[in-house]
């Protein structure tokens, strides 16, 4: 472990989390500079963090978190990533008299905030890991952040709006808030997805990559874009306080006179749109700004933070109780939520669905089989009698909650299906089973 540098706040930082401190610049007494060694990622990786003005003040006060992400192509496009919100953005004037951390991580030229495919071998990079799995937690480790996700809100432009409502819909009990400015919604559209794939292509070349290392070629790995894309995800952003900002591509009243219509900026627009019109259909609650004229530019996005930090910190100041009831949708083979584990057992990779309806009752979909840990909720030794029901299976067996709370339960579904879904082959084979599960106390 490397010393932590001296800093004009005093702050430690120490390692864990699988990341090692290797510099911390204090450019102010807010704003620092980290340089960090990552098992997630080849090379270190930089993370600027704005601490609240009366930050010292208070050593016993704790605050909520912002992370804000930046867009793709940095070298052209945004012209700067880590420290775009602090050198376009204007995050440090916009934040300083608030009571709020802000973490702004480095991204990729064309990570796309996700693990890469890579071939189906995954990363590095694996910006994903790092900044869920490692960073947030290191964060709330080094930091007095509230630690929890009512305390917790993430946003950013363009890809990184892609980054935001892509990681509060794969982990929805990590982030309250989530804002897409300018944002890449939805990957997977028919009118869209051929353009999304010649950008991809580029940002993963922009970061050293091939063409498909992201999300692998779409014939092939549609299923990997679905399983990051936030319209597909759309269903498990229910309890998530959401924010989509948008202009239309035409030149607007932040762009100087003789500016060109924006090409990226019309095409995040239909994207946007298209994720809106989704969230309708699922009547999922949301605020929709499309402002009308507007290009894919800083001053349009500085105005959107601005925008949005009041109806965030309001979102903060109601501090919501998590959802007893919820459903959530993942390819992965193992993951968590809201207390729960799943691991699905398979043959081919697919989408499963988790779907609780409340302390005695919840369905798992998949095939296979799937073993679900539930939270924390019973009394330690306390038994039920668990009934199942669905597709082939009808049965009713004893659980006994273990020492901490939890049930520990084997759910069958149905024939593993052999084929991974959404492929030629698999399209039309793809079975889903359902199961319903009640506990009963005994």
């Amino acid at each position: 472990m490397a010393p932590s540098p001296d800093s004009p706040s005093g702050l430690p930082l120490s390692d864990g989390e699988g990341i090692e401190v290797l510099a911390a610049d204090w450019t102010s007494d807010r704003l620092v500079d980290l340089t960090l060694a990552t098992t997630a990622l080849a090379e270190p990786v930089h993370v600027r963090i704005l601490l609240p003005t009366d930050y010292r003040v208070d050593p016993d006060r704790r605050y909520p978190t912002l992370y804000l992400l930046h867009g793709g192509q940095a070298d052209s496009l945004d012209g700067l990533d880590y420290l775009a919100w602090t050198e376009e953005g204007d995050a440090a004037a916009i934040t300083a008299d608030l009571p709020l951390i802000v973490v702004m991580p480095q991204g990729g030229s064309g990570g796309f905030y996700t693990d890469w495919w890579n071939g189906g071998n995954g990363g590095p990079p694996a910006w994903e890991t790092f900044h869920i799995g490692q960073l947030l937690p290191w964060v709330d480790r080094n930091l007095r952040t509230g630690a929890h996700w009512a305390g917790r809100a993430i946003a950013g432009p363009s890809m990184g709006g892609f980054g935001a409502l892509s990681y509060a819909a794969r982990h929805p009990d990590l982030f309250l808030a989530a804002s897409s400015f300018s944002g890449a919604c939805d990957l997977t559209h028919p009118t869209i997805q051929r353009t999304a794939s010649a950008v991809l292509a580029v940002s993963a070349q922009a970061d050293g990559g091939g063409p498909h290392d992201i999300f692998g070629p779409w014939t092939t790995s549609e299923l990997v874009w679905r399983s990051h894309d936030p319209a597909s995800l759309a269903g498990n952003l229910r309890h998530t306080r959401l924010s989509l900002v948008t202009g239309n591509g035409d030149p607007g009243p932040l762009d100087p006179p003789g500016t060109e219509p924006s090409p990226l900026e019309v095409l995040v627009h239909r994207a946007t749109l298209s994720l809106h019109d989704r969230l309708v259909d699922l009547a999922i609650d949301h605020h929709f700004d499309d402002y009308g004229p507007g290009t894919h530019t800083w001053p349009y996005w500085q105005r959107d933070l601005r925008d949005v930090l009041p109806w965030i910190l309001v979102a903060f100041v109601s501090r919501p109780a998590p959802p007893e009831a919820f459903t959530h949708s993942s390819a992965d083979s193992r993951y968590s939520v809201w207390g729960w584990e799943v691991e699905i057992r398979r043959t081919a990779a697919e989408f499963s669905t988790l779907a609780v309806a409340g302390p005695e009752e919840f369905e798992v979909a998949g095939s296979g089989s799937a073993a679900v840990v539930t939270p924390p909720r019973y009394r330690p030794g306390s038994r039920f009698a668990v009934r199942m029901t669905g597709g082939p299976v009808r049965s009713t067996e004893g659980a006994t909650a273990d020492a901490e709370g939890r049930l520990r339960l084997f759910v069958p579904l149905g024939p593993a299906n052999p084929l991974q879904q959404y492929t030629p082959a698999g399209v039309h084979r793809t079975q889903v089973y359902r199961t319903t599960v009640t506990l009963e106390p005994r």
